[in-house]
C-alpha cells in the first residue's frame, strides 16, 4: 500500500532533497507543525478565552458554540475543493496562503466589537483549516522518505495541540495582562511571521497544473469514506471539549479563567505526546486497528470529565486522557491516508477525511451548548462519550472489513 504513495514524492524524497538533511528535516517539521497550530489557533483561543468573551462581549454560551460551528462548517464545506487546489498549486503556495489568512482572521477576531464580526472572522478562519492537512501532507510526501513519514506526520499533527497549549497557557496568561484583544493580536503577528518563514524556507513549487478536464468526485469512497465517518463522530466530541472545557471549569468547578485555561493547555500537551507516539506506532497491519482502540479510550476520558462534578481533580485526568486518546485519533487517520492514497490523490483524500472531522466540529458544540446553556454539563459529557463510542464502532467495522479483504487476497 505504501508504494503507491511513495510514487508521488519519490523524486523529491531522496537524501539530497531539501527536507531530508537532518537540519532541513527538523526545520521542515517545525514549520509544518507551526502551520497546523495556526490553522486552528483561533478556535482554541475562543475556547480558552471563552469566559472573558462571554463577559466582555455579552455573548451567551450558545453563541460561543456557534463560533465553532461557523468555523468548522466553513472548513468542512471548503475542504474538498481545498484539497484539489493544493494538488494543483503545490504545498509552498498553499502554506503561505494558509498562514496569511490565519493572521488576517486572528486580527479581525481581536477587533470584533460583538458577535457579528466575530462570526465573520471565524468563517474566514475556515480557509486555513481546509488547507492545513492537504498542504502539510503534500509537503511531507514531496520531501520526506517513506520510512520517516509516520514520525513527521505525528509531529506536525501535534501542532494542533501545540496551538491548544499556546491558547490555554501563554496566550491566556497574556490576556490577563494585555486583555484578550492584545493576546489575539499577538497571535496574529506570529502567524504573519510564520508565513514569511514558509515563503523563504520551502522549496519552490512546480509550475501550476492545469485544471482537470474531468471533475473528480467530492464523495469519499472506500477507506476514505470510513475514515471520514470515524472523523465525523470523533470531531463532534473533541469540538465540544475544546469549546466548553474552560467554561465548564469556571461555571461548574469554581476555577478562575486563567486556571480553567490551563485545562486546555494540559489537553494540548497530552495531545502532542499522544499524536507523536501513536503516529509512530501506526505501522501497516497495526494502524488499521488504532482508531477504534483510541476511540474506546476517549469514552473513558469523557467519563472522567463528567466525574469532575464529583471530584474536581478528575477533570484534569480527563483533559490528559482526551489528549492521549481522542485527539490522537485524527493523527492516525492521516497516517492511514498517506499510507494508502493513490498517486496524486494525497491532498484530495486528506481533505475529504478532514472534511468529516470538521463537520463533526461544526455539529458537536451546538448540541453541547444547548445543555451547557441550562447548566447540564453532566449530560453534555455523556453526549460526548456517545459520540466517541460511535466513532469507535465505525472504526472497528472498517478494520474488520479491511482485514477480511486482505485475508481473502492472500488466500
Amino acid at each position: 500500500m505504501e508504494t503507491s504513495v511513495a510514487a508521488e514524492g519519490t523524486a523529491a524524497a531522496t537524501a539530497s532533497a531539501p527536507g531530508t538533511q537532518d537540519g532541513g528535516a527538523r526545520g521542515l517539521t517545525a514549520l509544518l507543525t507551526c502551520a497546523m497550530a495556526f490553522s486552528m489557533l483561533q478556535l482554541f483561543l475562543l475556547g480558552a478565552l471563552g469566559p472573558r468573551l462571554v463577559d466582555e462581549l455579552g455573548i451567551s454560551p450558545a453563541v460561543l458554540g456557534l463560533t465553532t460551528t461557523v468555523g468548522f462548517g466553513t472548513a468542512a464545506a471548503l475542504s474538498p475543493s481545498g484539497g484539489r487546489m493544493v494538488d494543483r498549486i503545490g504545498p509552498r503556495r498553499s502554506l503561505v496562503l494558509l498562514l496569511a489568512v490565519s493572521a488576517l482572521a486572528l486580527a479581525l477576531i481581536g477587533a470584533a466589537p460583538g458577535a457579528g464580526l466575530l462570526l465573520a472572522a471565524v468563517a474566514l478562519g475556515g480557509i486555513p483549516q481546509a488547507l492545513a492537512n492537504p498542504a502539510t501532507n503534500k509537503a511531507i510526501l514531496a520531501t520526506v522518505p517513506p520510512a520517516r513519514r509516520g514520525a513527521v506526520t505525528g509531529l506536525k499533527q501535534s501542532g494542533v495541540q501545540l496551538g491548544a497549549f499556546a491558547a490555554g497557557l501563554p496566550l491566556a496568561a497574556l490576556a490577563g495582562g494585555l486583555g484578550w484583544r492584545g493576546a489575539v493580536w499577538t497571535a496574529s503577528g506570529a502567524a504573519l511571521l510564520a508565513g514569511v518563514w514558509a515563503l523563504r524556507a520551502l522549496p519552490a513549487d512546480p509550475p501550476l497544473l492545469p485544471a482537470p478536464s474531468a471533475r473528480t468526485s467530492f464523495v469519499p469512497q472506500g477507506m476514505v469514506a470510513w475514515l471520514a465517518g470515524f472523523s465525523l463522530f470523533l470531531g463532534a466530541g473533541i469540538g465540544s471539549v475544546n469549546t466548553y472545557l474552560a467554561l465548564y471549569g469556571v461555571q461548574r468547578l469554581g476555577m478562575g479563567p486563567t486556571v480553567a485555561g490551563g485545562l486546555v493547555a494540559v489537553l494540548g500537551v497530552a495531545g502532542v505526546l499522544g499524536r507523536v507516539g501513536w503516529s509512530k506506532a501506526a505501522r501497516p497491519g497495526r494502524a488499521e486497528w488504532l482508531p477504534g482502540l483510541l476511540a474506546c479510550g476517549a469514552v473513558g476520558a469523557a467519563a472522567l470529565l463528567a466525574g469532575g462534578l464529583l471530584a474536581s481533580a478528575l477533570v484534569w485526568a480527563g483533559a490528559v486522557a482526551i489528549g492521549v486518546f481522542a485527539v490522537s485519533g485524527n493523527a492516525v487517520s492521516m497516517v492511514l491516508v498517506m499510507q494508502r492514497a493513490a498517486p496524486g490523490r494525497a491532498g484530495q483524500d486528506s481533505a475529504l477525511v478532514a472534511a468529516g472531522f470538521f463537520a463533526g466540529f461544526a455539529v458537536g458544540p451546538p448540541l453541547f451548548g444547548l445543555l451547557a446553556q441550562s447548566g447540564r454539563y453532566g449530560a453534555g459529557w455523556v453526549l460526548v462519550a456517545v459520540e466517541f463510542a460511535a466513532a469507535g464502532a465505525v472504526a472497528f467495522l472498517w478494520a474488520v472489513r479491511d482485514w477480511r479483504l486482505e485475508t481473502g487476497k492472500k488466500a
